[in-house]
């Protein structure tokens, strides 16, 4: 393959020319042998190029070969992936990506190209939804994740800032010590300033992603107890996760879930020493530490004895409904992560299936609803939080008119990794957003509110977005409407 063949979106990774393949074919077509697991395989731009390369694929959890025989090229994925709407690219194409596990499988190396196709698909899922076949392609994108995150040595810039977010993002009391600095850094102006003066154009596109998607400081601080007792009779004892940047930017949703929760019969018990879910670093292929994460969470809802787990972000509630998958070797965690992922609900689809119990009161607003991809392809829930939505008197909930199945481009860090297609696929959303003509925006993950709000105030319109347990919190407490999304 040429340089000039390459789609332009790949040339930047591509210029040395074609993707190198193994030389000694009769060395070891194949999945590399154990003693082979922990070299990573040289690119394109890294100084060793033109050396032998370890096959793609290493002994450890490989993408399946039963399941990638499940795809039948059909293409019916086509029209819902992001990446293909945006390049019109067949390997930026779920079936594309599928033939590139295939060839890792029986020997091609990991090449620069390669991975520059696997690092550009969102994760999003759409592709399953859309999928007559029934193909897993979110068992496959995570195994070659994982293959990519080992196997895969990217340029330093790279792994620097990937290690920066992966060193903050999941911590919430780090990321509480960004709060002061950025309050400081919005209320005195200077944000405002640096958006008026064109500076952002001139910064590089991660740095000025960072600065564009940047959540407003609260302005109070909810405290949400350790335990908060049911309204009336108790019909269910809840475990609730706080998340990471839930928790420290939004911590209002915590606030407002719980209430609702406990206005519908449930008793919550929100641990405070829980972490992280690990979603982020499983969607990144950071294996190891998605599967600690994991072990802590599952301990700690343990200890608090709930019937359920209720989760109000869609990445979130996604990632702990597999953590039987996630935890499949492990002989201790086996077992008890199959019990605990049974025990997880979305807040809507909690909802759902205990009945309103508590009075909703009029809201005279008109809202739009926004399909988080993980809460509509990663758990097939959509009827839920409209259900939820619709038993408020006066709401007028609106669907987006064009392109509701297509992601936002926010899809976890991948706006900040890959700023330049998430800007795209922004924009796209936030035009459709606007055509359906509604006051307020709600959704079901905090990245989507930020992702599209950004958006938004690229066309200059400040739209408020607010999550779907804040409008249900609004009804029950007889809140004015006009209040929504001022925090």
């Amino acid at each position: 393959m040429m340089a000039e063949d390459v789609p332009a979106h790949n040339r930047a990774d591509a210029q040395a020319g074609g993707a190198p393949r193994l030389v000694d074919l009769a060395q070891g077509i194949g999945v590399a042998g154990a003693e082979e697991t922990a070299e990573a395989t040289v690119g394109l731009h890294h100084p060793a190029s033109g050396v032998t390369l370890q096959p793609a694929f290493d002994a450890h959890h490989p993408p399946s070969a039963a399941l990638i025989g499940d795809c039948v090229h059909c293409g019916f994925c086509l029209p819902s992936c992001p990446t293909y709407l945006l390049y019109g690219e067949e390997m930026d194409s779920p079936r594309g990506r599928i033939y590139l596990m295939k060839e890792g499988l029986e020997g091609e190396a990991l090449s620069d190209t390669m991975a520059r196709h696997f690092d550009l698909c969102l994760g999003c899922l759409a592709c399953v939804t859309a999928c007559p076949s029934g193909v897993q392609y979110e068992k496959l994108l995570s195994a070659t994740r994982q293959q990519v995150e080992r196997r895969y040595l990217r340029p330093a810039g790279d792994r620097l800032f990937r290690e920066l977010i992966f060193h903050l993002f999941p911590y919430p009391r780090r990321l509480r010590l960004l709060l002061l600095p950025l309050l400081l850094y919005q209320r005195s102006g200077t944000q405002a300033a640096v958006r008026r003066s064109g500076l952002l154009d001139r910064l590089p596109a991660r740095l000025r992603t960072l600065h564009e998607v940047a959540p407003a400081v609260p302005r109070g601080w909810e405290t949400i107890p350790a335990w908060v007792q049911a309204r009336g009779k108790e019909r269910m004892r809840v475990g609730m996760l706080l998340g990471c940047v839930q928790r420290a930017f939004f911590p209002h949703v915590n606030a407002a879930t719980v209430r609702v929760l406990a206005a519908d019969g449930c008793s919550v018990a929100t641990p405070l020493r829980q972490g992280c879910c690990g979603a982020l670093s499983a969607h990144a292929g950071r294996e190891d530490e998605a599967i600690r994460l994991a072990r802590r969470t599952i301990q700690t809802f343990e200890r608090a004895g709930a019937d359920a787990v209720a989760v109000n972000v869609a990445g979130c509630g996604s990632h702990m409904k597999e953590y039987g998958h996630l935890l499949r070797d492990d002989p201790v965690f086996a077992e008890r992560a199959l019990r605990f992922s049974a025990m997880v609900r979305d807040a809507s689809e909690l909802l759902a299936e205990i009945g309103p119990v508590a009075e909703r009161h009029s809201l005279p607003v008109t809202a739009v609803y926004h399909d988080a991809c993980h809460l509509q392809h990663g758990q097939g829930i959509t009827r839920q939080p409209r259900e939820a939505l619709r038993q408020i008197p006066r709401l007028v909930l609106k669907e987006v008119p064009r392109e509701r199945e297509i992601c936002c481009g926010s899809a976890g860090t991948y706006n900040l990794l890959e700023p330049d297609a998430a800007r795209e696929l922004g924009d796209r959303k936030a035009r459709n957003v606007l055509a359906a003509e509604a006051q307020v925006l709600v959704t079901g993950n905090p990245g989507c509110h930020l992702q599209i709000q950004a958006a938004l105030r690229r066309v200059g319109v400040a739209m408020p977005a607010v999550h779907v347990m804040e409008l249900i919190d609004a009804s029950i407490r007889g809140v004015d409407g006009e209040t929504l999304g001022r925090h």
